[in-house]
């Protein structure tokens, strides 16, 4: 049976419930992270947590530890602000982890706020403001290639990113805020990722 290096876990995601973006079976997930010998592996479907409950319980048949997450969409303004602002994307998107019961009942308000408020053009969006409301108990990786850091990183305006980074370091603390270093081999992370890890060390993340 092959093992993985005991530390390593999965942290981003996706299952078959973050649709036409993963074709990742809950089940399947559950086997062949037991078969690595992970110990736990996290869920982060984009804006939703329909696939919680099955993915709990299929971690825990197998012995690995469930750590309930999703990738959320972040809207670039206020919640209310439902409409396209030029120069900025409709939104960016955040990668949260529950790290305990707290955590998961502010998840879950995130995310039903973004469906029942937030949403505009099938994106259920949230704001910076919901984001400091409902952080207590959660874990927040900046996020891929599509992050609000990104999205200013992008267009070479280093400073708004760095901004980015202070304020969500203000918001879950440095102990529950990281740097997601996402690398598919795509052009752009690659100009990214040294960026990313400088602002890492700048901040002490």
């Amino acid at each position: 049976m092959a093992t993985a290096t005991p530390s390593f876990v999965h942290l981003h995601v996706h299952t078959e419930y973050s649709v036409k973006d993963s074709i990742v079976r809950i089940n399947n997930l559950a086997a062949k992270t037991a078969e690595l010998g992970m110990p736990a592996v996290a869920m982060t479907d984009h804006g939703n947590l329909y696939g919680a409950v099955e993915f709990y319980q299929e971690m825990k048949k197998v012995g690995v530890k469930p750590i309930i997450g999703c990738e959320i969409y972040l809207a670039p303004t206020e919640l209310t602000q439902k409409k396209d602002f030029p120069g900025r994307k409709r939104s960016t998107r955040l990668t949260l982890l529950a790290k305990n019961n707290t955590g998961w009942k502010n998840l879950t308000k995130l995310i039903s706020l973004g469906h029942l408020e937030g949403e505009y053009l099938g994106e259920p969006r949230v704001d910076r403001d919901a984001l400091r409301k409902f952080s207590d108990g959660i874990i927040c990786l900046s996020g891929c290639s599509d992050s609000p850091i990104h999205e200013w990183l992008e267009i070479g305006d280093l400073n708004k990113a760095r901004n980015e980074v202070k304020e969500l370091k203000e918001i879950y603390g440095a102990e529950d805020f990281y740097i997601e270093l996402v690398d598919h081999e795509l052009e752009r992370q690659a100009k990214s990722l040294p960026l990313l890890r400088g602002f890492a060390s700048e901040f002490e993340l």
